[in-house]
């Protein structure tokens, strides 16, 4: 199996090792320094991600409780320096790509974790983080979510946290948002966005995936949506064709340079072919197998989203 290059959009697995008290090089997940160590050239978004109501249920507050995440995603950085680096620019991914190391972005996923407060962002971003699901499955201050709530869209307090997100040229990500909210970020965007782990929902009806009207917005817009290996957001037989259903659809909507992967690594269960990120070549191999332009797989593996990250 030929070496691949390889940007995803999205894992859980800060968050999980935070959690379990493992480490980023080698753990019992489905991400890992050891499992990506074959891949040409490896760039990751990882999230950092906290529910609410458990985190308060421990009397920690979401600022106490990003500190911590934020801690656990330092000091595994630091403690990995050789093969890791925290990258906020693509000249930063060059820079750790020409020494051999992985390129690590920080985001969040739901704005709760920064209290909904746009006078949190400018922090943030000095943090590095370089992009932010506006919700989670609740709704929150900013907007209703694809789960709770998905009648309502983007609230005062919403629109100026995106606003001031692209202002700090932090890439604003939608999937987890409502529909309502997507397009009051489409109203506001000046910049590309991500759904950085949604599929197709005219392939699998179900309430994360993103309508043909918005995956079409997101291209108009220059974005990126990531093919999320979640079972349930997978649907049908819940193997390569039928992720490959997904894929098709939005090369169908004239995507090809506005899909990449968003695998959802460490925080769900993946479908069976993808149980783990070191099995992404398996993925590659068949879509070459299958026809698919080497080009095209290439810009879907990790083109389209550092074109991204060149633009924010």
């Amino acid at each position: 199996m030929k070496p691949i290059s390889v940007f995803d959009a999205h894992c859980d697995t800060i968050s999980r090792c935070c959690h379990l008290h493992e480490g980023l090089r080698s753990n019992s997940g489905q991400l890992s320094l050891e499992r990506t160590s074959g891949f040409i050239r490896y760039c990751q978004f990882f999230a950092l991600w906290a529910d609410r109501e458990a985190a308060e249920a421990k009397g920690c507050s979401m600022e106490d409780t990003y500190r911590t995440l934020l801690n656990c995603f330092q000091k595994q950085l630091a403690c990995n320096s050789h093969t890791i680096v925290q990258c906020r620019t693509a000249r930063d991914v060059e820079l750790a790509h020409s020494r051999g190391k992985t390129a690590a972005f920080l985001t969040v996923e739901g704005g709760e974790l920064l209290d909904c407060d746009p006078a949190r962002l400018a922090q943030a971003a000095e943090d590095g983080v370089t992009a932010i699901n506006l919700t989670w499955n609740h709704a929150n201050a900013l907007s209703g979510s694809s789960l709770e709530h998905p009648e309502q869209g983007l609230t005062p307090v919403g629109r100026q946290f995106v606003s001031a997100m692209e202002n700090l040229h932090i890439l604003v990500d939608v999937s987890h948002l409502s529909e309502t909210g997507f397009w009051d970020v489409m109203e506001i965007a000046r910049r590309p966005i991500i759904a950085s782990h949604s599929n197709a929902k005219s392939v699998r009806d179900h309430t994360r995936n993103l309508t043909d009207e918005q995956i079409t917005a997101i291209i108009d817009n220059q974005g990126v949506i990531g093919l999320n290996f979640y079972k349930d957001f997978v649907g049908g037989s819940q193997d390569l064709d039928m992720l490959r259903a997904h894929l098709d659809r939005i090369l169908e909507l004239g995507g090809a340079a506005n899909v990449g992967l968003g695998g959802d690594w460490d925080g769900c269960d993946t479908i069976d072919a993808l149980p783990s990120i070191d099995k992404l070549g398996c993925f590659y191999e068949y879509l070459l197998c299958h026809g698919y332009n080497e080009t095209v797989v290439r810009d879907l593996f990790y083109n389209n989203l550092m074109r991204v990250v060149r633009q924010r």
